[in-house]
């Protein structure tokens, strides 16, 4: 059937039509000719196999189809502009606007390199960065929130396509005065999981990939809520942590 549907130029000089009552007036309108205006009319009519308009010389009037087809025309003209706002609504997002979703490790330690490369790149691209832990990272990225987003671990929801495009390791680290800053022999699975840690909050990659790692069996010390306060946490002597060797490599001291 879809070649009974009319071209939207068409639909819009019937709609004229109907507005002016003139098919003169509809021509002038639309910037056409009133001959070109009368054969689109006629050529709609065959199209359609309907009377559309009434041609006399006081004007131009709908017939009773022509009114309903031009209540029809309405409807597809509107839903014609809805469509071509979107589209360029899309086209303006993706060329001028970039939504960016990212975990805490990521958005402190890596993104401020990626974005200033993007700049390079793309200057007249606008960047916003929501940084939260990967479980939030995702929940945006399925509400609509974000565009892109970065995350720490070993998968990500259903409804979401991901790609590595860096690895990163766990350590354990602790302040000089531990006994483990001292230790020689290197710490197991089962040590590690009867030790209270200051870890990183449920949800976030860090504890994500611990708790896989320990098979869910990480006793929280502390829990927190970004990576700089665990490493302030695990640097005044409150106890061992396990976070990302991104994060602390400038306070590593390597022997």
């Amino acid at each position: 059937m879809a070649h009974r549907v009319p071209d939207l130029g068409a639909l819009e000089l019937l709609l004229a039509v109907a507005r002016l009552g003139s098919l003169g007036g509809a021509a002038r309108e639309l910037g056409i000719t009133q001959p070109a205006a009368s054969s689109r009319i006629r050529s709609m009519e065959r199209q359609l196999g309907l009377a559309l308009v009434d041609r006399s010389p006081r004007g131009s009037r709908l017939t009773d189809a022509g009114a309903l087809v031009t209540d029809w025309a309405r409807r597809v003209v509107e839903a014609a502009e809805a469509f071509d706002a979107g589209t360029q609504a899309l086209r303006d997002r993706r060329d001028s606007r970039l939504r960016v979703a990212a975990s805490m490790t990521i958005a402190e330690y890596l993104l401020p390199g990626w974005l200033i490369a993007l700049r390079g790149h793309r200057p007249d691209t606008a960047v916003s960065l929501l940084a939260g832990n990967s479980a939030t990272v995702a929940e945006r990225l399925l509400a609509g929130e974000a565009d892109l987003g970065f995350v720490e671990g070993v998968s990500v929801p259903a409804g979401l396509d991901s790609v590595v495009i860096a690895h990163d390791r766990l350590i354990v680290v602790a302040a000089p005065a531990h006994p483990w800053a001292r230790r020689r022999r290197p710490l197991d699975a089962a040590e590690l999981a009867a030790t209270p840690l200051i870890l990183r909050e449920k949800g976030s990659g860090t504890r994500q990939v611990l708790d896989a790692a320990l098979g869910g069996l990480a006793r929280p010390l502390i829990e927190l809520s970004s990576t700089t306060a665990v490493k302030a946490a695990a640097v005044s002597g409150a106890g061992p942590a396990v976070l990302s060797e991104l994060a602390v490599g400038d306070e590593l001291t390597l022997r």
